[in-house]
């Protein structure tokens, strides 16, 4: 990964690559952002530049030994820390145990979010962390000189994954690393991180890629189609989201039926129904389940914004805007705030690993009441 690889975000390159030649790069940054705006990405182009031996004004030179290892993720000052399940057997987990599937993974896909992660493990239905066990590979690492690099790069992505006796191990390491070592924190949600990991870290915020350089980059890499341009709307300035859209892995249709049946049982105030459907999205996985809220807070908002008369920043495809011409009636200043809460907290609690039955037929008693406020 080169900068000129990464999708917009012209601002944050500049800085990083200003922090390397003017010598001023921070031993700890927390990369905070979607990893569809391209947080991995960047970290993975900025460790490239930091140790390429034939740096150029902007990028690395690709043609460096530093850098013909940083093709294939080998280089030996590089080291990855990711979230990992634990195998059956009750042996520690650690990330060295899964490096060729996460080096074959930042290779095809350096957008990659957690549930491209899950799929690739065949976890999809279990809780990935960055456990304990951890904490100790990572001092061990640093603790040795360099072996070739001006740097020893520790990129820990979705640092917000660390368990709480995780993140207490680092923190010395964190507030006085040895000397030339570069900590790369990523993550999605500052709120789920130490507030000591934070006050200990230079901030980087991550914001939506820009639909022009989400067209250029589909333009680029020859995928583009005639709804090329629906599409990114509703992307939402995430990468990785457009592609799984042009792919076709995100049935959407499905969301949309599942979204429907919830607010139509849920207006009707059908009980027996609504539990059938909460048994319904009890079982389709976790990941599923929280792309599922994600997609209905997307439709709360497009709808909201419909029946506010705000009609040129709706996004919506076909199927939807007709679904939502009866339906934004319903969602409205007395509810949408509340009802967006409710859905929030589902996906606050499907991703603490909660009870799934009992999140979604909380949520769904909660709409009865909330729709027809």
């Amino acid at each position: 990964m080169f900068f000129k690889d990464v999708i917009g975000q012209e601002v944050i390159k500049e800085r990083l690559v200003q922090s390397v030649i003017g010598q001023r790069v921070s031993h700890a940054q927390l990369f905070l952002g979607q990893g569809g705006f391209g947080t991995l990405a960047m970290a993975l182009a900025y460790a490239r530049f930091i140790n390429c031996t034939n740096k150029q004004s902007a990028d690395a030179c690709g043609a460096c030994p530093s850098c013909s290892k940083f093709n294939k993720y080998i280089h030996p000052d590089l080291h990855f820390v990711f979230p990992v399940v634990k195998p059956g057997n009750g042996k520690p987990a650690v990330s060295d145990d899964y490096l060729t599937e996460w080096r074959e993974s930042i290779i095809q896909n350096p957008y990659l979010e957690m549930d491209n992660w899950l799929l690739k493990l065949g976890a999809e239905n279990k809780q990935p962390a960055i456990y304990t066990e951890e904490s100790a590979a990572i001092l061990k690492k640093l603790n040795l000189k360099t072996y070739e690099g001006d740097y020893k790069i520790m990129i820990i992505w979705r640092a917000e994954k660390m368990n709480v006796t995780a993140a207490n191990k680092l923190l010395k390491i964190l507030e006085e690393p040895p000397e030339k070592t570069l900590f790369i924190l990523i993550a999605e949600s500052a709120d789920s991180l130490l507030q000591t990991i934070l006050s200990r870290c230079q901030l980087i915020k991550f914001h939506a890629i820009k639909d022009e350089d989400l067209h250029a980059a589909i333009r680029k890499v020859g995928v583009e189609r005639l709804d090329t341009m629906g599409w990114i709307h509703l992307a939402s300035g995430n990468y990785n989201r457009l592609l799984v859209l042009q792919d076709g892995f995100v049935d959407e249709n499905n969301f949309l039926d599942k979204f429907i049946n919830l607010m139509r049982l849920a207006y009707a105030r059908k009980i027996p129904e609504l539990v059938k459907w909460v048994d319904d999205m009890a079982s389709i996985g976790r990941e599923a389940q929280k792309g599922f809220l994600n997609y209905s807070l997307r439709m709360l908002r497009e709808n909201f914004l419909l029946n506010t008369g705000v009609k040129p920043l709706v996004k919506l495809t076909q199927p939807e805007s007709d679904f939502s011409s009866k339906f934004a009636q319903f969602i409205n200043t007395d509810n949408v705030f509340a009802i967006c809460d409710e859905f929030n907290l589902a996906a606050y609690h499907i991703e603490s690993n909660g009870n799934a039955k009992i999140i979604f037929l909380d949520m769904a008693m909660k709409l009865v009441k909330r729709i027809k406020n």
